[in-house]
């Protein structure tokens, strides 16, 4: 009833994500508005993480849950239905938004439930459920398009988890009222807290709404939520610069394509041990070296493009990148959950997704506008600068905003 949601959520939006592009040159879009349709995901998201923070705090994380589902079956069927692009790219959006919905429901319910000493390997776990779809996914919809000979297998392999995630969340057992609430103290916390156990739902008062937890906790959002901004964007700038960069050294697509999946891959085999990292020594001892690994791989990316060797270090330099996002499995999660007010959390969390899916949104957008402008190399450089600031900016700010996470 915690993770078997998420995996449903996942695999069904993996397996509809790299066919969106396809599905909207179907409808007549050409290559540049066919990104812009596939970019309404990721703008329905970023737009969804605020709302859902203030849906999660009125009506709990399970009817949430339930209501991101049904509306994400909606997005499956316009989907199928669209005749035009615009309505197409409306579902797709309306699709980003429930995404939203959905995984900070679950932050939420992770963030109030789960005791400190596993919190990051818990979450961890979450993160690499969701990793899981992205992994898996496309796999399942090579299979399907091979079985049916259509793209919108993969729309109707979507509805299909969405229906048995409602199906499952409203039937089974509910986590929110078997689980007890575990009020804990957080570095960041505006409020004293009491270390109390509550059973049964969130306690509601003193809660300061959406934009009033914004203004209560912009030191923090400011500084670590930044840096936070930082790493998610450079993960995203990976998706981008990998294929890109195999691209520009003229490898055919079967080679781009192993390449970048065996940085998958690395990076998928790896979730489970940040959260151990971070639950163990620490939330910095993750987070350093994940961005590290990833600002130092894209710097040395960036000067290999004309060496002889450049295809041996386009294939090292990808692995590299692979360990780099795998260690940082988790880390925004348990960030999240770590500074987020213990009575409140879910409007904290909206604001804390939406400025790392604002960093997410902005590296695809950054490096094509360098690129375009100057060279793939120079975009590659710059994204390893990004990560180096985000490593600094959690090297200061960690231990003033969570000067100890405590270990019950």
């Amino acid at each position: 009833m915690v993770y078997l949601p998420t995996v449903l959520f996942a695999l069904g939006e993996g397996a509809v994500i790299p066919l969106i592009p396809v599905l909207a040159t179907q409808l007549g879009a050409d290559v540049p508005l066919a990104a812009l349709v596939a970019a309404a995901l990721v703008i329905g998201q970023l737009c969804g993480n605020i709302p859902s923070g203030w849906l999660v705090a009125r009506i709990g994380e399970r009817f949430t849950m339930v209501y991101a589902g049904v509306a994400a079956i909606v997005a499956g069927v316009g989907m199928l239905l669209a005749d035009s692009l615009a309505l197409f790219t409306a579902a797709v959006f309306l699709l980003g938004f429930c995404a939203a919905a959905f995984g900070l429901a679950r932050h939420a319910f992770m963030t109030t439930r789960v005791p400190t000493r596993f919190r990051a390997r818990a979450l961890s776990l979450l993160g690499g459920c969701f990793r899981l779809g992205v992994f898996v996914g496309p796999f399942i919809a090579a299979g399907l398009i091979q079985l049916t000979g259509s793209e919108l297998s993969t729309v109707w392999f979507l509805i299909g988890c969405t229906a048995a995630l409602v199906v499952l969340v409203l039937l089974g057992p509910d986590p929110e009222r078997t689980v007890p609430v575990l009020l804990k103290p957080t570095g960041a916390a505006v409020a004293e807290d009491t270390g109390e156990v509550v059973t049964g739902s969130i306690p509601v008062a003193d809660r300061r709404g959406v934009l009033g937890t914004m203004w209560a906790y912009r030191a923090v959002l400011s500084r670590l939520g930044v840096s936070a901004a930082c790493l998610s964007a450079v993960r995203a700038a990976r998706q981008v610069v990998l294929p890109l960069w195999g691209v520009s050294l003229g490898l055919d697509a079967s080679t781009i394509a192993l390449v970048v999946g065996v940085s998958g891959a690395i990076d998928f085999a790896l979730f489970y041990a940040s959260g151990q990292v971070m639950d163990r020594f620490g939330r910095i001892w993750a987070a350093m070296p994940a961005l590290l690994l990833m600002g130092l791989g894209f710097a040395a990316l960036s000067f290999t493009h004309d060496l002889d060797a450049a295809m041996l270090w386009y294939g090292l330099l990808s692995a590299v990148l692979g360990v780099g996002n795998g260690l940082s499995s988790g880390i925004l999660l348990t960030f999240g959950a770590d500074l987020a007010p213990e009575r409140d959390p879910a409007a904290f969390l909206g604001s804390w997704r939406t400025l790392t899916d604002a960093g997410g949104a902005a590296a695809p957008v950054l490096v094509s506008a360098i690129t375009a402008a100057v060279s793939l190399s120079l975009a590659t450089g710059v994204m390893g600068v990004v990560a180096l600031i985000g490593a600094a900016g959690f090297l200061r700010w960690t231990r003033r905003y969570l000067p100890r996470v405590p270990r019950d």
